[in-house]
């Protein structure tokens, strides 16, 4: 999991500076990342897009070990 938190360090400052977060809630036994926005990205019109083009991306070029990333809705869990 610390392999995924370092990977989105630099990620995490752009957003941060918009008022969002990224939490890495798990990663499975099968290698997924549950990855969570948090703050102003819960509402934000791209975070399909910040979390396709940066965060998957991201993670998915940083460790070939996850197989995918999913965003994780703790409203929903």
């Amino acid at each position: 999991m610390q392999q995924v938190n370092n990977s989105l360090t630099n990620i995490k400052k752009f957003v941060e500076q918009d008022g969002g977060d990224l939490e890495v809630v798990d990663i499975t036994d099968d290698f997924v990342a549950k990855i969570e926005l948090k703050g102003a990205c819960t509402g934000c019109s791209m975070n399909n897009m910040t979390f396709k083009v940066g965060v998957e991306e991201t993670i998915l070029k940083s460790i070939p070990e996850i197989k995918a990333v999913e965003a994780y809705n703790f409203e929903l869990h």
